[in-house]
């Protein structure tokens, strides 16, 4: 869906991901066909690799959206997550703070990174409490919301040791189109179309706040245009609602 906004305005954009299970560059054909635009098959835990992607490119902006995101998945087997989400987001920062202090000042005042997180690290939303805040104390308690918040952690290390200017956003639940099928909405669609049991987690009585992907990517083409640095944004959309419900 960034990809897709972005490549509108003529931007140069290169995208790095491993193609795993869940990806199809089907949803962005369109994309891929523009001249501007290119698809490296990289795993950003690869260092190497993915600093000699960064140094070709010498982009002015860096989106680290990559990341195993399934709860579920995550208890069952962690270290994918593990893997992807902190080790993936060493390799990244540290090929970015190499790039960057080859900059020369113009470049670098131009530079950020911006790192899209999860309002899970937090820890379970209720009714009865005040909403998530970005100072609220970091409480995950899944295997991957622990690896979000783990990588948290390091860029704003990143960004106070080396001086790598950042930001960080923690958004809610998304949905929409181009969703891969295991997460909550489009699997209840599609069990509703199937004709199969609507699987229901606990009692289902869990809070969830859920945000239109095209709304979350346009508030980070806007963060993207601002003189921000080192700071951390919550996004959300006002809209709690308990999975039951949903």
């Amino acid at each position: 869906c960034l990809a897709r906004r972005l490549a509108k305005k003529d931007n140069d954009i290169l995208i790095l991901d491993n193609l795993s299970y869940s990806s199809n560059t089907e949803n962005i054909s369109n994309v891929l066909k523009k001249r501007n635009c290119y698809l490296k098959k990289i795993d950003i835990s690869d260092f190497k690799k993915v600093l000699k992607c960064i140094k070709s490119f010498k982009p002015d902006i860096i989106f680290n959206l990559a990341a195993e995101s399934h709860v579920d998945r995550s208890i069952d087997k962690n270290y994918p997550f593990i893997k992807s989400n902190i080790l993936g987001t060493h390799s990244i920062l540290e090929a970015t703070r190499l790039y960057f202090e080859s900059l020369k000042k113009q470049k670098k005042n131009k530079f950020r990174f911006i790192h899209i997180s999860t309002d899970e690290v937090y820890g379970d939303l209720e009714k009865s409490k005040i909403k998530f805040r970005e100072n609220t104390r970091y409480d995950p308690s899944s295997p991957y919301s622990a690896s979000k918040a783990s990588s948290d952690h390091l860029v704003r290390s990143w960004g106070r040791t080396y001086n790598l200017p950042y930001i960080i956003t923690n958004c809610s639940n998304n949905f929409g189109p181009h969703q891969f099928p295991e997460k909550f909405i489009p699997h209840i669609i599609l069990c509703i179309l199937n004709n199969k049991k609507i699987p229901i987690y606990g009692n289902g009585k869990q809070i969830r706040d859920w945000i239109f992907v095209e709304d979350h990517v346009e508030i980070l083409v806007k963060l993207m245009k601002k003189k921000l640095n080192n700071d951390t944004f919550n996004i959300g959309g006002n809209n709690e609602v308990a999975n039951i419900d949903i």
